[in-house]
Order: C-alpha cells, then structure tokens, then sequence
C-alpha cells in the first residue's frame, strides 16, 4: 500500500499560489488558521491579535444562535400543526362521549405527549354526563388551589399526581395544566398533559397554543351540554 504523501510548507504555499480564490471560495478555511503575533516593545498589548481571537468567538456565538432560533422556529412550526390537528379532530367528534375520548385518548398522539386528562371539580353532588371514562372528579376549590390565579400552568422535574393522572403519574416528570371554563353554570374544568421528559413542559414556555386548544374545548362542550356562556 502507497503511503499518502506528506505535504511540506512550501507545497502548501505553491498550491494556494496556483489557487489564489481559495479563500473566497472557502472563507472557513480562514477559521483554521492563526494569525501571527505582532511583535512590539516589552508593555504594549497585541490588540489585533486579541480583535481577530474577539471576531472568531463573536462568529461562533452568532451561528449558535441562528442554530437555535432556527431550531425553535421548526419545533414551533412541529407544535402549531399538531395543534391544528387536533383541533380538527376534536371538532369531529359525533357525540359528547366521543369529544371526552377524543380530548382524553386521541390528544396524547396526536400532541406527542405520554398521557392526557380532564378533570372536573364536583361539590359531591351529582353532575351530568361525568361518568364518561377519561373524566376525573376532584374536590371543589381543588383547581383554584393549583392553578393559583394563572390560566395555564407549565412544570418541569416534577412528580405526577395521582389525583391528576390517575396510575400513569408515576411516570410523570413534567406536565402542562390549563384552565377550561366552560360555563358561569358548570364547574371548573382542567387539561392536563402529561410527560415522561422533564424538560418538556418547562415556565417560561409560550402557552398560546395550548391556550388556543383549550378555548376550542371550552367551546365544543358547551355546544354539546348546550349551556350558556
């Protein structure tokens, strides 16, 4: 076998000789390379030297960023159709107990998510069309009590509750909780996702997407209940 023959200084220099566009057409390659220091008197700092180290690390600082802006740009656009479909899919539903199903079983694929849930606080006192699988009762007061004044609620690195996600909470270690009012008339309601990643749902995340959803299924059980605003 051939050995690769080995480039010297001067076969380089020859080279870029016979190609004096390489730089312009391949301006990384400056990256690569070390700019010489300046020789000065004893007690004077090499300013250019210390502008073009400057100039590379400010480079790299931008390409990371457009890398992440470009990243969250496309995980938006991923989030936003999920959203689009699912409100479709919520908006076909035939019967009351197919919209519950949908919210409470279709969601959690169609939104990438491990688990869903709809709660509903009940004062103990029978409410209509509650005994639906997928539908959770919970203590009166209990809603205002973790939601604390917000519409939504986004966690990370938490544990799951049982109260929430019944025998899934377990595997639970971020969730997004949002407020459904569906009626002055009805109790407060509560959508709940759940995730085994604990960085999915995370404050400080935009919720006007989730928030869209949930205004759509505030809606739709008010038009199946048929119950004023």
């Amino acid at each position: 076998m051939n050995a690769e023959p080995i480039l010297n200084k001067q076969d380089i220099l020859g080279w870029l000789k016979d190609n004096p566009n390489f730089l312009e057409q391949c301006p990384e390659a400056a990256d690569l390379l070390l700019p010489p220091k300046l020789k000065s008197k004893k007690g004077i700092a090499d300013f250019q030297s210390y502008l073009l180290d400057r100039v590379k690390a400010d480079k790299e600082m931008v390409l990371e960023t457009t890398r992440e802006i470009v990243e969250n740009a496309r995980n938006n656009m991923n989030n936003q159709t999920r959203i689009h479909m699912a409100v479709l899919h919520i908006l076909e539903a035939q019967s009351f107990d197919e919209l519950i199903t949908s919210i409470t079983m279709d969601l959690t694929a169609m939104l990438d998510v491990d688990i869903t849930a709809l709660l509903v606080e009940t004062d103990g006192n029978t409410i209509p069309h509650t005994n639906i699988p997928g539908l959770k009762m919970v203590p009166k007061g209990t809603i205002d009590k973790w939601m604390e004044d917000r519409p939504a609620r986004l966690q990370a690195d938490i544990t799951g509750l049982e109260a929430i996600f019944g025998s899934g909470a377990n595997l639970v270690r971020s969730q997004a909780l949002i407020r459904i009012d569906i009626s002055l008339d009805m109790p407060p309601a509560l959508l709940c996702f759940g995730s085994r990643n604990a960085m999915t749902f995370e404050d400080g995340q935009g919720i006007e997407q989730i928030s869209f959803l949930a205004r759509v299924i505030e809606r739709c059980i008010r038009l199946w209940l048929t119950v004023p605003n």
